[in-house]
This record gives structure tokens, sequence and C-alpha cells, in this order.
């Protein structure tokens, strides 16, 4: 088999999971944090640097590839691997979310979706089987089905009957899907009605895939309604696949997220805070190119034994910051990848040996948000 999910264990004192996912280009380490490639880069990485950091696997967007510069093109390159130089596993998404997210610029029908490019105003058209055909060019080792994500709030009807055609939408990708060295996820939704997620589940699973993701969270709605629909619908999943919790990246929702017996996460999060001159650290999100740290000769965070930590202070760095000057941007992304990555290292290890519930006290203990 091309892909394969080990379930290595489950800690005894939660539902937090460790596994190994296997795919063309490579072994996964679960639960783990996917860095978002969107238009066939980790904006301000190299490929080499991404793996410096512990990247085992990114994530690229169908939606961006497939406007600039096209599936054809980079299929001609041999695929996105081969194009962007990367050789460990990628996943891409549908772009279902990008096009439902240009809610003024598009039409919902049973074939698909027509809408408006955001670049130049072109009218384009994606189908689910359409939305494969780019994935399959694109050569990802998995890639999502084509899905409706309904926004927050949105009433019970619209909701049951969005996941209704996701449903009808996955049951074609699997037809279209034809390349035996990906594996085909499906994407659950059912917003914030339980009975709905349930609903979602049990058609979704019926179609037999390698994995399964959790759509529709982290679209607006309070935390504690997230994290009760995220532990009713990972109570539903098989266990023997693997669990992908889609968007979602504070160091907060990693963890649980990981509780909840997540395995792998995607965000643009601390990429995109970073270019803001926002960085995780041990005792929360710091923003550097505030005034008060103008001659903190510190590093970022202190704990911290990335490359930027060990060779910038956080003076540099809001200089750097205030100035745009484009290194400061790759010093703050440098950091908030590795802390993330680090995180799931330490959240692995602690599975291990059955100590997970005693480092996410730990954790909370010391991060207290915003500082």
């Amino acid at each position: 088999m091309s892909f394969e999910f080990r379930l290595l264990k489950t800690d005894s004192n939660s539902k937090a999971r460790l596994g190994e996912l296997y795919t063309p280009h490579g072994k996964i380490e679960t639960p783990i944090f996917m860095p978002v490639g969107t238009q066939a880069t980790v904006k301000t990485m190299t490929p080499e640097e991404l793996k410096e950091v512990g990247a085992q696997i990114i994530l690229s967007n169908t939606y961006h590839l497939y406007l600039r510069p096209g599936h054809e093109l980079i299929k001609k390159a041999g695929g996105l691997h081969s194009f962007m130089n990367w050789d460990r596993p990628i996943l891409t998404d549908s772009g279902g979310f990008q096009v439902f997210s240009l809610s003024d610029l598009r039409e919902i029908t049973e074939e698909g979706v027509t809408f408006r490019s955001h670049i130049d105003g072109s009218y384009h058209f994606i189908s689910p089987e359409k939305a494969i055909e780019i994935q399959m060019a694109l050569g990802a080792d998995i890639i999502m089905a084509f899905d409706e994500c309904p926004p927050y709030p949105a009433d019970y009807d619209y909701v049951k009957e969005s996941l209704k055609r996701t449903t009808r939408w996955l049951k074609r990708c699997k037809e279209a899907h034809t390349r035996k060295d990906q594996a085909l996820f499906g994407i659950i939704q059912g917003g914030m009605y339980k009975d709905l997620r349930e609903e979602s589940v049990k058609e979704t699973t019926e179609v037999d895939l390698p994995g399964y993701a959790i759509g529709g969270l982290s679209v607006g709605e309070p935390k504690d309604i997230m994290y009760d629909i995220l532990e009713y619908t990972t109570s539903l999943l098989p266990v023997d696949k693997p669990r992908y919790l889609m968007g979602v990246g504070t160091p907060e929702d990693l963890i649980e997220g990981v509780l909840r017996g997540v395995d792998m996460f995607d965000c643009v999060l601390p990429t995109r805070i970073a270019r803001n001159g926002s960085v995780f650290t041990k005792f929360g999100q710091m923003t550097v190119r505030n005034a008060k740290y103008e001659a903190d000769f510190t590093p970022l965070d202190p704990y911290c034994d990335c490359y930027t930590c060990r060779n910038y202070t956080r003076a540099y760095i809001r200089h750097l910051i205030k100035r745009n000057e484009i290194l400061g941007l790759r010093l703050t992304t440098y950091h908030n990848l590795y802390f993330l990555l680090k995180l799931m290292e330490r959240i692995r290890e602690a599975i291990r040996e059955d100590k997970f519930l005693e480092y996410r006290e730990e954790f909370y203990r010391q991060y207290k948000g915003k500082i």
C-alpha cells in the first residue's frame, strides 16, 4: 500500500493518540501540525528551513494553484513535489473553503460551484470531478474531497441540505479519483448541530476512505462550542483511520484537539501573525513590534533553541519589522513554526509516556495567552 495509518497507542488517561502515517514520500509521526504553503511555498521559508524546524508534511491550496500558475503547468513540471523542491509528504485541500468564502462571487448548484476569481474577476467552474482532476495533476500524497463549508451561524435546514450535498459530492470525488499513489480524505460537516455531525460521520465513513477530516469548525464559533462539537465528532469516527482537524493552529487549540483524539492539524496562523510581528513563546503570544521591546536584547523566547532565538534579539527583530525588512518576517516565521512543531514533538513524547494530561497542565500553567 502507498498509504497506511498505524495507531501505536492511546494515552491511558485521555483520548490523545500516537500514530504513524506512511505515504509515498515518507512517514509522518502523529499528532502533527502541517505548515501551510498556499502558493506552493510556506511564506518566507525555504524547503531546507522547513526541514530544519521539523516539518514532516506541508499543505498547499488547490484553489490558488489552479488560478496561478495552473495545475497543468505544475503537472508538466513533474508535480508539486518537483515544482517546489519538496521531497516530503504534501496534502492539498480541495479549494472548497476558498470558493465558498467568496460569498458574493459564487453560485452553488448540484453540479458544482461557479465563481469569479478574486484576482481578475474571471469566471470559473469547479465540480467535484474538477477538484479531483486538479489535485491528481498536483500529485499530493493526501488530497481532500470537494465539500461545502457552511458559515457560522447557519440555520439547521441549510446545514442539513449542505451536508447532504457534500456527501453526494464525496461519492463523485471517489469515483473520479484514479491515482493509486494518493489518499483521498472525506470531510465531516454538520455545523454546530450534533445530530447532523452524526449523520455526516455515518454517510462519510460509509464511503470507506483512508482518512477523515473535520471541517466547519474554527469558523467564528465560541471556543466552548467548538471543543464540544469536536469531542462529539471524534467519538464517532473510526479508531483505525487518521483524523484531521482543518484550519486550527493556536497552541491551545492543538493541545485541546489532541486531547479529543485529533491526529492532524493545519493553519495559516503561525505564518500570518509572524508577518504582523507576533510570535508564540512559552508564556504566551508576544507582539515583538511593540515599543516596549525597542531596547530588549533578549531572545524572542529565552526557553527556545531555534535558530532565531539562538542568534537574534527582540530589539533587533523589532527594528527589522518596523523597517519592513524581509529578514524580520523570516525570523519570526521560522520561530513560530519551530515553536508549534516542537510543541507537537513534546505532545507525542508525553502520549508515549502516558503523561499527556500532566503535560497539558504544565503547558497551561506557563502559557498565559497574550503577553
